[in-house]
């Protein structure tokens, strides 16, 4: 078992020490473990959380305790104030915002056809593309003062390659729109070095599967998978890492990174 598998990855990138990142929905799954390697490689992490308040305590306990800087921003990003005043405190805190991880977002439930309602289709519209938008908009009117460039990674899904599965199509055509929108943001902002790109995860073990799948769904998804195994949110860890850093990934925007066991293969 690698050190990815067996809980933290342990990967250094030094350049990524004292930059400003801040994270949305960021207290557990998958934002939690990349809150938590910024930590370790000495960021300062705004981390944004809404209802879990206790599980975004211990992330901030851990980043603190890896040697790395974390103030806690609640807020529900759905509210259409929620992105302002959630880049003002981390700049606030802060002073500056170097990377953003766009990572909130969730199915909201599946639901099949026959069942959509206006408010089913907004409530999905609202969590995974517009509060996207909106953090696109300010984050980056907020870099371009800075004007030292900066790294904004959004957060795409395996659903949107083939649609989703059972109940979950509009939840996979949002993520599609933010694949698609990630490489048109990258070419306007790239005249003020602002690097855009997506991490798309496979199936991959968080609260989400937990929320929104049966052990019956996630048998047949693995079962798609080349690895024959679930990924977990530490294996998507080195893809945030390697496109948050300049040093790194600094002739890389407009990407969508891959991270699903061979399941998809673009």
């Amino acid at each position: 078992m690698n050190s990815s598998q067996s809980g933290q990855a342990t990967l250094c990138v030094p350049d990524l020490k004292g930059k400003v990142i801040l994270i949305t929905g960021g207290s557990t799954g998958i934002g939690a473990a990349a809150a938590r390697a910024f930590g370790r490689n000495g960021a300062k992490v705004a981390l944004n959380y809404n209802a879990s308040g206790a599980e975004a305590e211990r992330v901030s306990d851990g980043i603190k305790a890896s040697g790395g800087e974390a103030v806690l921003i609640q807020g529900d990003v759905t509210q259409p104030d929620a992105s302002a005043r959630i880049t003002a405190e981390a700049v606030r805190a802060f002073g500056r915002i170097d990377v953003l991880v766009n990572n909130a977002g969730a199915l909201v439930r599946r639901t099949p056809v026959d069942q959509y309602t206006d408010e089913f289709v907004d409530a999905v519209l609202d969590l995974n593309v517009k509060q996207v938008v909106r953090f696109i908009r300010d984050v980056s009117i907020q870099m371009r003062k800075q004007g030292s460039g900066g790294s904004i990674i959004n957060v795409s899904s395996i659903a949107a390659r083939h649609g989703g599965g059972p109940g979950s199509v509009i939840y996979a055509a949002a993520k599609g729109f933010i694949a698609t929108a990630t490489r048109g943001w990258a070419k306007e902002l790239v005249k003020d070095r602002i690097r855009v790109n997506a991490v798309s995860p496979g199936v991959i073990d968080t609260p989400f599967h937990e929320r929104y799948s049966t052990a019956e769904q996630l048998a047949a998804m693995q079962a798609t998978i080349p690895m024959n195994r679930i990924g977990t949110s530490e294996e998507c860890v080195g893809a945030f890492l390697y496109l948050a850093s300049e040093e790194l990934s600094g002739y890389v925007t407009g990407q969508i990174m891959e991270v699903n066991g061979g399941q998809y293969m673009p």
